[in-house]
């Protein structure tokens, strides 16, 4: 597989593995709130493939899952889902859907490329989309495909503003970042949230040190999987150790790890993906989340090939068509200083203007 090489951390993940593929597609599918009677489409079906964190994960399978929900409620379509247990998974997943006559077909997460690839060329009348990644060949070359949509999401953006936001907010001088496993829908975030702390350092002749990413050198922490919070809790733990008071994980439930430490040591943590103030139990210690409204995205994926209009033009998320931005500061609207809002504000309004431009590898 062409992801060999690139994601080694991939090895460690299947030596875990399941040997038989995860549980078929639900067989009780329903038709949407709106029904015929008001115009639905019951006879269009989307469906959808986790990756590893199942769908509720509260972060992106979750939000992608929303996306679907919302899409069956107000359509008036019918959706499967099924969960991944392993990466083994993935292609008799999407292939039992296939089978099953889905007419769009969604994979989320990078880790899905291959299948969704391999799928959307084997099966040129069924359409596809792929949440966090685009398509390539063996060389890394991009290839675009008729019949399948990236739906991506350059959260840089979003996490220069968390950085700069932690930097401004630590009592320490030390914030850190870590992720699960070492792909770029995972490292754009740690690329932005390291740019905002050195943004943040260069503005006000500090020296705020950030744990856990070298973005020049493209190396740093990684649990290697997205599944074992204690993997989370310890590499946070292991950063409260070295002083830093503010962590962001990037490892979907992994994270939930890292809040547990967090909350036990007195730390705080920005969140990703979805607002976790609202969809975690740690609302208390969670300063804000860098959000991707995935959500909206596959709803939108979903009604365009609902109503025959599908498109293989990436979608992908900023912070001008508000694909990507911050979620409100909940229980911090008071701790966050004035200036540093409107700091905030003054870098969003030059992101979107161009006059600021954050630059990552891993950008879409």
């Amino acid at each position: 597989m062409k992801r060999a090489t690139q994601v080694t951390a991939l090895a460690a993940v299947a030596a875990l593995a399941l040997a038989a593929c995860g549980a078929a597609p639900e067989e009780d599918e329903t038709t949407g709130g709106g029904g015929d009677a008001a115009g639905g489409n019951s006879d269009f079906s989307a469906c959808m493939v986790s990756d590893q964190g199942g769908f509720d994960d509260q972060s992106f399978n979750q939000a992608g899952y929303e996306g679907l929900e919302q899409a069956e409620e107000e359509l008036g379509i019918t959706v499967r889902e099924v969960e991944s247990q392993a990466d083994t998974d993935y292609g008799p997943n999407i292939d039992n859907l296939v089978q099953q006559g889905c007419n769009l077909v969604i994979g989320v997460g990078f880790l899905l490329e291959d299948p969704i690839q391999s799928a959307a060329e084997a099966n040129p009348d069924t359409n596809f989309a792929l949440i966090d990644s685009s398509f390539s060949d063996t060389e890394q070359n991009p290839v675009e495909l008729e019949n399948a949509k990236p739906i991506l999401f350059n959260t840089a953006e979003a996490a220069f503003l968390a950085g700069y936001l932690a930097a401004g907010m630590s009592e320490t001088g030390t914030v850190a970042t870590f992720g699960g496993i070492q792909i770029p829908s995972v490292a754009i975030f740690m690329d932005g949230f390291a740019d905002g702390v050195a943004k943040y350092n260069e503005d006000n002749g500090t020296d705020v040190t950030l744990l856990g990413w070298d973005k020049e050198a493209q190396t740093g922490t990684f649990t290697g999987d997205f599944e074992n919070q204690a993997n989370g809790q310890n590499v946070t733990q292991g950063f409260i150790d070295q002083g830093a008071d503010i962590i962001m994980p990037v490892a979907g439930p992994v994270g939930l790890g890292a809040a547990a430490a967090a909350e036990g040591a007195g730390a705080k943590l920005i969140w990703v993906d979805s607002d976790g103030f609202l969809t975690t139990d740690y609302g208390s210690i969670i300063i804000t989340s860098v959000m991707k409204q995935i959500g909206p995205a596959v709803f939108d994926t979903v009604s365009e090939a609902a109503e025959d209009s599908f498109t293989n033009e990436p979608y992908v998320g900023t912070l001008e068509n508000e694909g990507v931005g911050l979620a409100p500061f909940h229980d911090f609207e008071d701790a966050v200083p004035v200036e540093l809002q409107d700091k905030l504000a003054e870098y969003q309004e030059q992101i979107i203007a161009g006059d600021l431009v954050v630059e990552s590898p891993n950008a879409p």
